[in-house]
């Protein structure tokens, strides 16, 4: 064997290399192309998107706002032993009420730490 030879069998893997990759580029951009149209498909099946008229709007009385109130537990009644027991249709709906301090605590320096932190804690 000369050093031609050598070139054309070494030369000959690659060309099938390059060929079968090429394929491939062609199987992949073919299945991408076959999903754009299943894609394609799918959305005109679907309702069309509402118009700009059919879209939600504001209430006359303008934006809702979030409204705050401070809550506070709204107690069980103590019963004595001898007294009769509440019924389920006496009680409220919620488990809360609103407060009548409705002003906010605020955090004071020096009043309390957190797990961890390394401070005093409550003092």
């Amino acid at each position: 064997m000369n050093t031609a030879t050598n070139v054309v069998l070494a030369a000959d893997p690659q060309k099938w290399a390059v060929f079968l990759a090429f394929i491939g580029g062609m199987i992949v951009a073919g299945a991408l192309v076959w999903a754009v149209r299943i894609g394609m498909r799918y959305m005109d099946q679907e309702e069309p998107r509402p118009k700009a008229e059919e879209q939600p709007h504001l209430p006359a009385g303008g934006a809702v706002r979030e409204m705050r109130e401070i809550r506070e537990p709204d107690e069980m009644p103590h019963m004595s032993k001898s007294g009769s027991r509440m019924m389920p249709y006496e009680l409220h709906h919620a488990a809360t009420r609103t407060g009548k301090d409705q002003s906010r605590r605020r955090w004071l320096p020096g009043s309390s730490g957190a797990f961890g932190s390394g401070g005093p804690g409550h003092v």
